[in-house]
């Protein structure tokens, strides 16, 4: 999982530098959706996800976890914030 997520934060890292045209992901790095894009996508996800959950449906729970993850990511690169940054504060907090 952890290669994973590297290789995921490494595509949107890329992404936000070359910005390339088609890209949902460059497409959020700009002023065509930008950060109040991807701060209503995770609430949108976080609230599919509680329902998912309150339904036990374990498809479904997978599905929006794995778009909060990613929207999530995305809101740490814009910030200017790593993997390393995400990874530090969950080690002091264990």
């Amino acid at each position: 999982m952890d290669d994973t997520l590297e290789e995921l934060f490494a595509v949107i890292e890329d992404r936000k530098e070359t910005l390339p045209e088609g890209s949902y992901t460059a497409s959020l790095f700009t002023h065509e959706k930008g950060e109040n894009a991807v701060l209503e996508k995770l609430g949108e996800e976080t609230t599919e996800l509680v329902l998912a959950a309150k339904d036990d449906d374990r498809e479904e729970i997978a599905f929006e976890a794995a778009d909060i993850v990613y929207h999530l990511l995305v809101l740490l690169s814009m910030k200017g914030m790593s993997l390393e940054d995400l990874e530090a504060e969950l080690e002091a907090r264990r």
